[in-house]
């Protein structure tokens, strides 16, 4: 005969694992729910940079010219072209999230490579110095883009090592400088 004590406590214990059951469950499927938005996102991101509209915008951007930041400005600024800083802001955007992401480990630099191996260290060391230039005038924040920037900065590095006619350009800083700006940005994650 089971003792009704026994019993008793054998019903609390199937009633409490089945609680951390539920619990555990319920964590997994949150994870998985915001894993899922996560991969949606740079899906959505990664098909606007590899779009046909993505790639003609692209274009558009690399065959802009000007001869220093004043001419930039008066032939680009978003007070004369606001169609062109929407073109502008729209990839730098998509460069400083997909950089984000990467940082934080969302997307690996293998994915990164495949998508936009050349167009974001392009990008960077076209359009770099202007927004250089926008940080120091204080039109832009100085933390602005900078994601966009260290994710030029990896790519690069791996064209550096696969392409012995690729040469790393000066716009670019010290290792030194973006191992801790990745160590800084990865300590305020964490906290």
């Amino acid at each position: 005969m089971i003792d009704l004590a026994l019993f008793q406590t054998m019903s609390y214990i199937a009633g409490a694992l089945g609680v951390c059951v539920a619990a555990f469950y319920y964590a997994l499927n949150i994870r998985e729910n915001t894993r899922s938005r996560r991969v949606a996102l740079t899906n959505t991101l990664i098909q606007s940079f590899i779009s046909e509209e993505g790639c003609r915008r692209f274009i558009d951007l690399m065959n802009m010219e000007w001869k220093d930041f004043d001419d930039f400005y008066k032939k680009y600024n978003s007070s004369v072209n606001p169609d062109n800083f929407a073109k502008r802001h729209a990839v730098y955007n998509i460069c400083d999230i997909l950089g984000y992401q990467y940082l934080s480990g969302q997307l690996d630099l293998g994915t990164l490579w495949t998508v936009c191996n050349a167009a974001v260290p392009t990008a960077w060391i076209k359009f770099g110095p202007i927004i250089e230039e926008y940080k120091k005038r204080g039109e832009m924040h100085k933390y602005q883009y900078e994601h966009f920037e260290y994710l030029a900065y990896e790519l690069s590095k791996i064209l550096a090592k696969t392409d012995p006619n690729y040469k790393m350009s000066p716009i670019f800083k010290s290792d030194e400088h973006y191992r801790a700006f990745k160590r800084k940005k990865l300590s305020i994650a964490s906290t």
